[in-house]
This record gives structure tokens, sequence and C-alpha cells, in this order.
């Protein structure tokens, strides 16, 4: 049997399939007649249905629980446009004014574990962490925040320096001197960028993101009519910048990349590598994009990357640069 170049564009898959699979020079001639001594370096094929079937349930799962996701949020989502307030502001009748100045609020003394902030991806607001915030607030963060950036938002620049005014002002009122973040798709994105560029690692002790195209993803390209998608393509300004050194980075990353994320082009553009930055990549196979922070099993990792005290620098901690965890199963 001879390969032709009808099959090149499922030879990826079967590769991820079947790791052992040799490339196509080494498939040029497979053995067709019975009895003949297996090719070396193939695996069996006979367990190729069984594999393919398994594949074929799993993204049936995975596909069905991101409709369920996708019509839920939906519902939620006009809870979320509006941006959070915080419980210490109130509002004023019209035309009412102050007799005197009021004094700055007392500074607070500083908690336990910083606040966490909250920061959705591209066309999305704050109501998709509400799974996410729940589980966090019943094992003990009660300091947690959500920034709603406009969806007409058209740099990943400015909207990285608003989020730096935005940490700025939780670390005044709560007395913290750094926070935890957690981004998911763009949103990580976004606060990478202000970590390593607008000089953030001095607030944000570990950022944690979620399906974040931190290479570049190529997916939909007909979406480039929006210019902050176009930053979001391998090789745009911001990406390269991204790549840029940036020595003596005293945030702690981690990254929780799906096996079956569909918005991610190719798939290991969720994975940060970059030889300055602390990094554990966490793999997380049986879901796709909108469940990563949904479901409760990526919950529970995220709960554990922030309980883990992050190191003040990168030269300070034992772990490799772009080191990837066992990951996760939830399927």
């Amino acid at each position: 049997m001879k390969v032709t170049t009808a099959a090149l564009p499922l030879l990826p898959l079967f590769q991820r399939l079947l790791p052992g699979l040799p490339g196509l020079p080494g498939l040029q001639r497979l053995p067709s007649v019975p009895g003949l001594p297996a090719v070396p370096g193939l695996p069996e094929l006979a367990s190729l249905p069984g594999r393919l079937t398994g594949l074929s349930l799993t993204l049936l799962k995975a596909s069905a629980l991101e409709a369920a996701i996708l019509a839920g949020h939906l519902l939620l989502y006009p809870s979320g446009i509006i941006q959070e307030r915080h419980p210490a502001q109130t509002l004023r009748p019209p035309g009412a004014q102050d007799p005197q100045p009021s004094p700055p609020p007392p500074r607070l003394p500083a908690p336990a574990s910083p606040p966490v902030v909250l920061l959705h991806g591209f066309i999305d607001n704050r109501s998709v962490f509400l799974l996410l915030r729940r589980s966090l607030a019943q094992h003990g963060r009660h300091e947690i925040e959500s920034l709603n950036y406009s969806p007409l938002t058209c740099d990943i620049r400015t909207a990285a320096e608003l989020l730096g005014r935005h940490i700025e002002e939780i670390c005044e009122r709560t007395g913290s001197e750094r926070v935890d973040v957690v981004g998911h798709s763009l949103g990580g994105l976004i606060a990478r960028y202000y970590v390593q560029r607008l000089g953030g690692d001095l607030r944000v002790r570990t950022l944690v993101t979620l399906g974040t195209p931190h290479t570049g993803t190529k997916v939909v390209p007909l979406a480039n009519a929006h210019p902050i998608v176009r930053q979001m393509r391998p090789g745009s300004a911001v990406i390269e910048e991204l790549t840029r050194p940036a020595p003596g980075c005293r945030t702690r990353f981690v990254s929780f990349w799906s096996d079956l994320d569909r918005v991610m082009d190719p798939l290991e553009t969720a994975c940060l590598d970059h030889p300055d930055l602390s990094v554990q990549n966490v793999r997380v196979s049986g879901i796709g994009h909108l469940a990563l922070p949904v479901h409760p099993a990526v919950a529970t990792g995220i709960r554990q990357a922030l309980d883990t005290a992050g190191p003040e620098t990168a030269g300070q901690t034992d772990a490799e640069p772009g080191k990837r965890s066992d990951g996760l199963t939830v399927a």
C-alpha cells in the first residue's frame, strides 16, 4: 500500500493518536500481505479503531459540554455587562454634594492570601467566572474582583494599562502588596503583557492563564477585521514583544491548556515557554475552550496553583522554564 498526498491532511491527527507513528517518508510502503513482519516503529494497527472510537466519544462529550456552557453563558451574559462595584461604593442622589471632602479610607491590614483578579476573554464579560468565583470563595478567598474591558477595545496594550490601574486601586484599598490574576483566553494575554512589559511583576504574584494564545492562534481568519484579533495572531507586534527578554520577572506563571481547544491553533500555543519566566504548563484532557473557566476539576487546579507560594524572582525557583506537569483528565 502506498501513502499518497491525499493522506497528508490526516497525518497530524494520526501522529497525535499514535505517538510512535513515523513521518511520511517512512510510510511510503506498508506490508499488505498477511503474515509479513510489521514495519519497525509502527504501532499495532489493530488497536486503531478502538482509539478512534474513544476519541470520537471524547470529542462528542466535549462538544456537548461546550454547547451547554455556551447556552448557559448567553443567559448569564447580561448580568456581567455592568462593571463590578465594590461594596464600599455608594450612590448619592443626583445633585447631592458632600459638605466637606471625605478623608481617604483607611488602609486595611494585608489579607492572608492576596486578592484574586479575574480577567475574561474576547467579547465576553465577568459572568464567565461565576462558578470559579464561587469555588474560590468557598475555599477561603474573600477578596475576588473582576475587571470588564470593553469589547470595543482595540489594543492589548491599552487593556493592560487599564488592568494595571485596576490592580493598583485594589492594592490601595485592601492593603495588599500583590495580587493573583486568573485570565481566560485573551484575558491571560492582557495580564501577561502587563506583567512583562509594564512592570506588573511588582504587583502580580501568580498569573494563571486558561487557554491563552501565548504564541498566537491562527483560528478563524475572517475575524482579522478586529484589531485585537490581529494582535493575537502569530508574529504580531504584541506577540513579538512578549518574546523579548524579561530578566528578574517576579511573577510565577501557570498555564492551563486543553488538548480539545478548538480556539487554539496550534494547540501548543496555549503553552507558555519563555527562558526568563517561571512557568508550569498544565495539560487538561477532555474539555474544550469554554469549559476551562467553568469545570470543577480545573477550578481545583487553579486553587492549588494560587495556594502555592510563588517565588519572588524566577531565579529563586527550582522549576525549569516551560515545565509541564502531568496534567488533568476530566473526561
